[in-house]
């Protein structure tokens, strides 16, 4: 059975070029995950009609779907999620 995951989704900063999020996932266990998000990439899987937050609460649900909690990286940029899933930039492009 798969377990019901809590996603907390915290923008922590934003210059020009990125968003840095502070994610935390309880479930099974904790976990704290620091996301960056290069803006260009934000606005190619959304073309910006959704706050970036957004995006990256989705892109967890994804990850969560796919592996287990403990698999998730703790730090991590948005555009890595491709190179192990072939299909994300599909699956969450608006």
């Amino acid at each position: 059975m798969r377990t019901n995951h809590q996603i907390k989704v915290e923008q922590q900063s934003e210059d020009e070029d990125k968003f840095v999020f502070d994610v935390s996932v309880e479930g099974d266990r904790s976990s704290s995950h620091a996301v960056t998000v290069d803006k260009d990439y934000y606005k190619k899987l959304t073309d910006g009609e959704e706050p970036a937050g957004n995006l990256v609460k989705r892109s967890f649900k994804f990850l969560l779907q796919r592996e287990p909690q403990s698999a998730i990286l703790s730090e991590f940029n948005l555009s890595l999620i491709q190179e192990y899933f072939s299909e994300y930039e599909s699956k969450l492009k608006n």
